[in-house]
């Protein structure tokens, strides 16, 4: 497995993370649980050492299920965890809402530290933007978090350039994760280039689209009720027939590197810069094989110049998130 360090933060990660989400949420029926410590230990075994996860997804049981699966290999792997949500451990109950007041960032990393069956959290991300709490207080918090030895590195979740700015300047900021990816663009106006600006790392969240990159879903696909893409705007069966030429042009340079239309989007996300680090999700060990052998796709100059003025003359259909959640992003 190829490794490659965030920004200039000294955290080296393998080329390729696994994102764990879906492991038991948001991603219809949640799957048998032992079936999915295996395959994040399947993926150790690989060379994966990068692992996401956040405190809200369960709320709380993908962290401790992530914990317990990485237990044996915590000296061999980085866990990155979030905060910011509106979190009652009492009842693991969410009101939706935000919180990044520092007293909750320092109950969440608390709880975060016993259910990952750690000493320290060696990424903490701010999961959104709280617009009632100043970043400078959030990165403070997270400052003084790491003074104590309980947090490693900083990070954050769908910021913009300047609010990434003023948390750099009270805290070195790690990385930055957003969704990133050929069907959604926009961190390239202005985060990547402040990313490079600052050395900080970026690691893109829903690397194929959601999976529809993969070239498995079509507009007769349907989800589950528990799977978060049947209200996404861009998941209607209009917008994933609209969106299929983007597809189509994974698959056809695809044909030519041997390669199947995952492996080439995540390739084409690895070299657009050498600090980018995307943490594709799955629940079955052939994609998670399928996933890691993209780090050995190599695109040439022409390959990627000829994707971007194809992508470039494609229209993608449908708003990512609904207007709620949308305006919660890249604040």
């Amino acid at each position: 497995m190829q490794m490659r360090e965030l920004g200039d933060s000294g955290l080296t990660v393998s080329a390729m993370g696994l994102g764990c989400m879906g492991l038991n949420y948001h991603r219809g029926p949640a799957p048998e649980r032992n079936e999915m410590i295996a395959l994040v230990r399947a993926a150790v075994e690989r060379g994966v050492t990068f692992f996401d996860t956040a405190e809200v997804y369960g709320p709380f049981t993908n962290e401790e299920l992530v914990g317990e699966a990485l237990k044996p290999f915590r000296k061999d792997v980085v866990i990155a965890t979030k905060f910011g949500h509106d979190l009652d451990p009492a009842s693991s109950q969410t009101s939706g809402g935000l919180d990044s007041r520092p007293e909750r960032i320092r109950q969440a990393a608390e709880g975060s530290l016993k259910r990952l069956r750690v000493d320290a959290i060696d990424l903490l991300y701010q999961h959104r933007v709280d617009p009632n709490v100043p970043i400078e207080d959030v990165a403070g918090a997270v400052k003084n978090l790491i003074a104590q030895g309980k947090v490693r590195h900083f990070g954050l979740s769908e910021a913009g350039a300047s609010t990434i700015r003023r948390a750099h300047a009270i805290q070195p900021v790690a990385a930055i994760q957003s969704e990133y990816s050929l069907w959604w663009r926009q961190p390239e106006a202005d985060v990547l280039p402040v990313c490079e600006e600052l050395g900080i790392g970026f690691v893109p969240f829903s690397p194929l689209g959601r999976g529809f990159l993969t070239g498995q879903i079509d507009e007769s696909t349907s989800f589950g009720g528990n799977d978060n893409r049947a209200g996404l705007p861009r998941f209607t069966p209009e917008a994933r027939k609209a969106n299929r030429p983007v597809v189509d042009l994974l698959a056809e340079i695809g044909v030519r590197k041997r390669a199947t239309p995952a492996q080439v989007a995540l390739a084409w996300l690895l070299a657009q810069r050498p600090w980018i680090v995307p943490i594709p999700g799955t629940t079955k060990l052939g994609r998670l094989d399928e996933n890691i052998a993209a780090t050995s796709v190599a695109l040439t100059p022409d390959e990627l110049r000829h994707i971007d003025a194809s992508v470039a003359r494609i229209t993608i259909t449908g708003d990512r998130y609904l207007q709620a959640e949308a305006a919660r992003t890249q604040r």
